[in-house]
């Protein structure tokens, strides 16, 4: 059977300790054009959900309770989670999704309702919009909720500074931000000369945007988010 085509990739966490199921978990999502990796903890869930688009979650973890791994992650970001698990009891449901799941599918299950709850789940997932502090310049989205970077539907790793800085830049699109206030509002730093430390920051935000547009050099003065670069 050929793929299922998709709008587009996500990238799928399958949180299982069997490896059997994990595994067969991942393989289909693969072949449904997913990216998709497994772990078989909660600490290891705790360590890897940001990478993610979409966690399976089965709550019966050897380490930690699948339910607390939930609540944990979405006390800090907005990744949806579906729980899948043998625990059918309205209870357990329950408890699921007050934890923060989206939904909440019950083993065994049919792997084509499953792709159909992912689907709902996503679609209402993208249909919320931003965040409140998230700022969407189309096609960029930096995300100060999750602390991401998408140019469309593509990640963006950045590393914190340089997070720091494009979202200070895009925060006032029309202004120029000079170097001293870059210093200090990203560096926290006041009283040092602003040196090739920034340079080598917007350096670096250009060339993982794809286009040196994207901020603009003010000679002698500082920087601004400039025009829209190519996908």
């Amino acid at each position: 059977m050929a793929p299922r085509k998709t709008k587009s990739s996500l990238r799928v966490l399958v949180v299982e300790s069997d490896a059997k199921a994990a595994g067969t978990l991942v393989q289909e999502m693969r072949r449904q054009g997913h990216q998709a990796e497994s772990v078989d903890t909660g600490t290891k869930a705790l360590h890897q959900h940001r990478n993610a688009d979409l966690i399976l979650m089965d709550p019966d973890l050897p380490d930690l309770d699948g339910i607390e791994v939930c609540r944990a992650i979405r006390s800090v970001c907005n990744t949806a989670i579906i729980v899948v698990t043998t625990r059918d009891s309205a209870l357990e449901r329950v408890l699921g999704l007050q934890a923060g799941s989206d939904d909440y599918v019950a083993k065994p299950y049919c792997f084509p309702e499953l792709l159909a709850r992912i689907d709902a789940v996503m679609r209402r997932v993208h249909s919320q919009g931003p965040a409140a502090g998230d700022i969407v310049i189309d096609p960029l989205s930096i995300m100060l909720s999750t602390r991401e970077v998408r140019l469309g539907d593509r990640r963006i790793d950045v590393t914190r500074k340089e997070f720091d800085l494009l979202y200070l830049l895009a925060s006032q699109p029309e202004r120029i931000i000079s170097r001293r206030q870059i210093m200090t509002q990203v560096w926290d730093d006041s009283r040092s000369q602003p040196g090739r430390t920034i340079d080598t920051h917007v350096s670096s935000l250009r060339s993982k945007l794809g286009s040196s547009t994207w901020i603009t050099t003010v000679r002698g003065v500082g920087f601004r988010l400039g025009q829209r670069g190519p996908l």
